[in-house]
């Protein structure tokens, strides 16, 4: 269900890039490697965090603190969804290929720089960020590219949510002292802050891109839209109610991600 951060800017990418639709090998391709990439860190992530996730209440009902799934389970899944993300790479194009493995380390990798540094929020945006350069990749080959752009808007975006998610656990992570965040180490009200900081920089990121890409009137009236909904998700915060983390994470996040993507393809289907 996370895919649904990630993989709408992804194929964002993949239609500028081919500046309309790819075929559709590509496409399927593109999909692949974005679900068994999401599948592949979040069940890393679970697996690493099992002991964690057991001590705090709010995780202790995840799959592998309840006995739900073994870990032994989850980690044979993580490989699963790993080597099929590298098989799928190697029928894109070399370059796909060749990058696989390195970005496979940055997914997982992720799941401990939380134990280690406040700033690990901008390891997830990167994560996610990823995704629109590898859907560029997929379809052009190219390293260099506008979507470079998109990638620090995404990782902007996500940085800016998980601050905002992170919250939910501050108490806990200062009295445990397992797992470092921004909330926990500047307090509730300043972490929401910078929040909003990183999403008014990605919408600047974003209308870059746009630019860089030669967007239409559609897709620039998308991004409009990606700000209502960022001013929403921070409204429903608004005097740090943490009981509204929930709406604003999954509702607002989600649907800032399908609508830009909507509103691209509109712009797409406009090209002559």
């Amino acid at each position: 269900s996370h895919s649904i951060f990630a993989l709408p800017f992804a194929l964002v990418a993949m239609l500028y890039a081919a500046q309309g639709f790819p075929s559709w090998q590509t496409i399927g391709l593109i999909i692949v490697c974005m679900v068994t990439a999401r599948n592949a860190a979040m069940a890393f992530n679970r697996w690493a965090d099992a002991d964690i996730d057991a001590l705090n209440p709010r995780t202790r009902d995840r799959h592998i603190p309840k006995g739900i799934l073994s870990r032994h389970f989850v980690l044979l899944f993580c490989v699963a969804n790993s080597l099929l993300f590298v098989t799928a790479t190697y029928w894109i194009n070399a370059l796909a290929f060749a990058l696989s493995v390195p970005v496979l380390l940055i997914l997982l990798g992720y799941s401990y720089t939380k134990r280690l540094s406040i700033y690990s929020h901008y390891v997830l945006g990167f994560s996610l960020g990823m995704a629109p350069v590898g859907a560029w990749i997929a379809v052009t080959g190219v390293f260099v590219s506008p979507a470079w752009w998109l990638c620090l808007a995404v990782l902007c975006w996500v940085a800016g949510f998980d601050i905002i998610y992170a919250c939910q656990d501050v108490e806990f992570d200062r009295r445990s002292g397992l797992v470092k965040s921004i909330p926990q180490r500047w307090g509730v009200a300043k972490a929401l802050a910078w929040s909003r900081i990183l999403h008014g920089a990605m919408i600047i990121l974003l209308l870059v891109f746009l630019i860089r890409v030669h967007a239409g009137s559609a897709a620039l009236t998308g991004t409009l839209v990606v700000l209502a909904f960022l001013i929403y998700e921070h409204r429903l915060l608004k005097g740090n109610r943490l009981d509204k983390i929930n709406a604003a994470f999954f509702n607002a996040n989600g649907m800032i991600a399908v609508a830009f993507l909507l509103f691209v393809l509109a712009d797409v289907m406009a090209l002559p």
